[in-house]
């Protein structure tokens, strides 16, 4: 069950399988990418329009000393240069939106897909890493597969126009510029492999310098009641010491890329200007026709160098390809059903598990084993049994954050396989251990629970989780800011946030994950009747170790603990189990007992 990459690894991906797969990114911006790349090729045909202009001011008019006609072609370079501008102006701006564009839906769509993923995933990825890539290794892409793609085409073509106009001046010279243009390719080539694994270096220490920062910055309380502060700043500063380095490194090589791609270019031109000045003492080419030249090869050799740079780009975007790539491959641990319980209406919330085994991905047991019962609406099962039994299994369980490996479990009598996700969670309402909030007011906290919820829907959604009273004595009312998880609150508050989201999602199934830890005796005691008015017309199930609050439930299901797993064989004997579908009830492992008369 455990998530999968496709056989079909990155790491011996071809560049244009790369390209392929992220250029559908690029829909509806195509036309803009192509608008940029042909006005480039303008600003190309522009400047060889200087050149020839100049060549006129160098041969016609200052060597015949013609100086009335310097004006004309003034004009007509200065209004060449104008209309470049205004080109460059244009190509550069609708270039940009098109990347800018790309990288949006770019960012988008691995978001979308990431959040589709199991809760399994995340827990083995670090979220600064995460971070990273849906930041930076996304940019880098977007310079391979867009900008960069687009700008080595445009390249391309205007190095053919260039070196057409520079063999109409001096066909022997442009044929040497060219010739040693190949210098830029073979300094190119020797870079690109180390910038490339310097530049992965950097966003792989890139992510633990963030996945420290966060860790830290989220969990400050446990940090100064632990006074763990100078542990954090020198983790943090070693983790800073690790990026430092491959920063630095990265920052080396480009260092040393720079001086050695000027030399080269220097060299180059010094080869093809000390040529000329053997051609013009032999007055087969024009002095005038070797300053033009020098003009095109300030053109030529940036285009030529654009090129070969695009080599560093396509290595160091296969590495952050290979890093995106790897959450895009990744599947879901679930797939989704097809069926819905009457579009969006209300279910009724009947449970039903039946012979339940599971095991979480590469654990050595089951987490459950042959889980028999069943829950209905109007009561409360209260779920109970040692820490590591598998009670909050059963709640990632229906929610289908994981499927169970044999046996059941049904909603309204339909296999929760069949239902869509959308259709299954709408239906069921999970409160976790710990009260999650967000950063916002708790009117905003409150109405996540529904989209365009009204301020009297949520009012009153308050007021059923005991939430009203203590909500409008604060100075700011629903309008107050909760800080960081509703740190601002203290946790008998957030627990009653948490219960009126709840209440707002009018969800058929309730779901509480002891709802009681944290909870001081009083608050926790206050917790029973706003469960009562919850329980009206819905099926609550109760993970706890409260006695007191699992003696209110009408039924107790008691789970003793996880089945040892030893390969293959354990989960045959999870597999002949789940044959046998009564056989669950009643065997060492579950035990179901009312309270009281139902």
């Amino acid at each position: 069950m455990a998530e999968r990459i496709s056989a079909a690894g990155t790491d011996g991906e071809s560049v244009r399988d790369t390209v392929r797969r992220f250029w559908p990114y690029t829909r509806g911006d195509r036309g803009r990418l192509l608008l940029g790349a042909i006005l480039a090729i303008f600003v190309t045909i522009s400047e060889i329009g200087t050149v020839i202009v100049f060549d006129i001011i160098t041969n016609k008019v200052l060597t015949e000393h013609r100086l009335a006609g310097f004006w004309p072609l003034a004009a007509a370079w200065l209004g060449i240069a104008v209309a470049t501008a205004g080109v460059m102006f244009v190509g550069g701006y609708q270039s940009s939106l098109a990347q800018e564009r790309f990288l949006l839906r770019l960012r988008d769509g691995v978001f979308a897909h990431a959040q589709r993923l199991s809760l399994d995933f995340f827990d083995r990825k670090r979220l600064g890493d995460l971070m990273v890539r849906l930041i930076d290794d996304l940019e880098v892409i977007e310079g391979l597969v867009c900008s960069g793609l687009v700008a080595a085409a445009a390249a391309a073509v205007s190095l053919l126009l260039l070196a057409a106009a520079a063999v109409v001046i001096s066909s022997s010279l442009a044929v040497l510029a060219f010739a040693v243009a190949p210098l830029f390719w073979l300094v190119s080539r020797a870079f690109s492999g180390r910038l490339a694994r310097a530049a992965g270096q950097e966003r792989e220490a890139s992510g633990s310098i963030s996945s420290a920062v966060e860790e830290s910055l989220s969990n400050q309380a446990l940090v100064q009641a632990f006074n763990r502060q100078s542990y954090q700043a020198l983790r943090l500063h070693e983790e800073g010491v690790s990026w430092l380095r491959a920063r630095m490194g990265e920052t080396r090589l480009n260092a040393i890329y720079a001086p050695v791609m000027y030399i080269v270019e220097t060299l180059c031109v010094l080869i093809v200007f000390g040529a000329g000045a053997w051609e013009v003492a032999g007055g087969r080419v024009t002095l005038g026709a070797i300053l033009s030249l020098a003009i095109l090869l300030t053109f030529i050799y940036p285009e030529v160098q654009s090129l070969t740079g695009y080599r560093s780009t396509l290595a160091e975007g296969r590495a952050s390809a290979r890093r995106v790539t790897e959450i895009l491959q990744r599947r879901p641990l679930v797939t989704d059903g097809t069926r819905a319980i009457r579009g969006r209406v209300r279910g009724r919330g009947l449970i039903d598990f039946e012979s339940v085994s599971f095991a979480y991905p590469d654990a050595d047991h089951l987490a459950i084993d042959r889980l028999t019962f069943s829950a209905r609406p109007g009561q409360m099962l209260a779920i109970t049994g040692p820490s590591g039994a598998g009670k909050s299994t059963v709640a990632r369980l229906l929610l289908r954050f994981y499927d169970p490996d044999c046996g059941r479990i049904l909603l309204d009598g339909i296999d929760i396989r069949e239902l869509s996700l959308q259709t299954l969670r709408y239906n069921i309402t999970l409160l976790q251990q710990e009260s999650l909030l967000f950063a916002g007011t708790i009117r905003d906290n409150i109405g996540y629970a529904a989209r365009g919820a009204t301020d009297t829907q949520i009012h009153a959604a308050a007021r059923a989780a005991g939430a009203h009273e203590f909500i409008t004595a604060l100075p700011d009312g629903y309008r107050t800011q909760l800080g960081e998880r509703g740190r601002l609150l203290s946790g008998g508050q957030r627990q009653r946030i948490v219960l009126a989201r709840a209440v707002l999602r009018d969800a058929p199934v309730l779901i509480l994950d002891e709802p009681t830890t944290g909870l001081d005796p009083a608050s926790a005691r206050a917790l029973m009747p706003l469960l009562g008015t919850a329980m009206v017309g819905r099926t609550i199930i109760v993970i706890t170790h409260d006695h007191a609050l699992a003696a209110a439930a009408d039924s107790i299901l008691h789970i003793t603990g996880p089945v040892a797993l030893t390969g293959s064989a354990g989960r045959a004997r999870a597999q002949r189990a789940a044959a046998d579908g009564n056989a669950a009830r009643g065997r060492p492992g579950v035990a179901g007992m009312p309270t009281r008369p139902n």
